[in-house]
């Protein structure tokens, strides 16, 4: 089977394409690399099983959006499987910082510090046999969201792969172990969708297969109880920003059927901030694009972005 490549121009991460991209140096243990000349080992814990953690981050008008919460969830994440990244905090963010400055980065920028435990001495499981420091990667890359994307809002599909508890796999950790994920993913682009809703394993409404989601119903703002979605730092800010503003949050279980009654729908993420949603399970939103109370939502998080 093979997936279209046109899957990028509708995925809640799409994004305008910018040949400047082509020529970005990419960080890697302390040196800066060419693109195409960026390698790690095949012995390297994150390549041999997913071993490590990640942060994206969004730079505009010379500022990294939520820098800080970035980074603490990042030595949160370190610290859940006994990883030390060998860098401090403010280390790690002069690193993130550098990677856009050593590009010319300053608005429209979007930086990926992807941290593995290192480079093992036999390709296995076992996090004793890792030879050395940590791996780390900082890639940064133009990237501003593809507004007619975003205008025409996502489609999205409920997968049968369900969102886990933390006993079974965190969500809450950004961990570069994906596949369950992308499972969903592909279940949704198969039947037609740009992104993949998921349950837990109650079977309420949890996240979706990359971002958090959201819906409107009767002028308040719905979402799931957290207890297995990704701990989203635009999420929270949402969250944060509507209960400022005297909006109802309502933050909690909820089925698909009460999804299916929404008056609006819109999905979260460092990227794309808000990006609404059109169609849910073949059902269109009555809004397609961004309703009344998303479209308020977003004048706030653009006003907080750029403070």
């Amino acid at each position: 089977m093979q997936l279209s490549p046109q899957a990028s121009t509708t995925s809640s991460q799409a994004y305008r394409a910018d040949d400047r991209n082509e020529t970005v140096l990419v960080y890697i243990n302390g040196e800066y690399v060419p693109r195409q000349e960026a390698r790690i080992s095949v012995f390297d814990a994150g390549y041999v099983c997913g071993d490590g953690v990640w942060e994206g981050v969004r730079l505009v008008n010379g500022k990294v959006i939520s820098f800080d919460l970035h980074v603490n969830r990042l030595f949160e994440g370190a610290n859940s499987i006994a990883m030390d990244i060998g860098l401090s905090r403010e280390e790690v963010k002069n690193v993130i910082t550098k990677t856009f400055e050593t590009n010319g980065m300053v608005d429209g920028a979007h930086a990926r510090l992807m941290v593995t435990r290192g480079v093992k001495k036999t390709p296995n499981q076992d996090p004793r046999f890792i030879i050395g420091k940590a791996t780390v990667v900082c890639v940064a890359e133009h990237k501003v969201v593809d507004a007619s994307a975003k205008k025409k809002g996502l489609s999205l599909y409920t997968s049968t792969i369900r969102c886990s508890a933390p006993d079974v796999f965190d969500l809450r950790l950004n961990s570069h172990s994906r596949l369950n994920f992308i499972q969903a993913l592909i279940q949704a682009i198969n039947a037609g969708a740009d992104e993949a809703i998921m349950l837990d394993p109650h079977g309420f409404v949890s996240s979706c297969n990359s971002t958090n989601f959201f819906v409107v119903r009767d002028g308040a703002l719905w979402t799931s109880s957290g207890r297995y979605c990704f701990n989203g730092i635009t999420r929270a800010t949402i969250l944060r920003l509507a209960r400022e503003a005297g909006i109802p949050v309502h933050e909690g279980d909820y089925t698909l059927a009460e999804t299916y009654a929404a008056q609006e729908a819109f999905v979260t993420g460092t990227l794309g901030g808000i990006t609404p949603v059109s169609m849910i399970d073949g059902r269109r939103v009555p809004t397609e694009g961004m309703g009344s109370l998303t479209s308020r939502l977003n004048d706030l998080y653009q006003q907080y972005i750029i403070a």
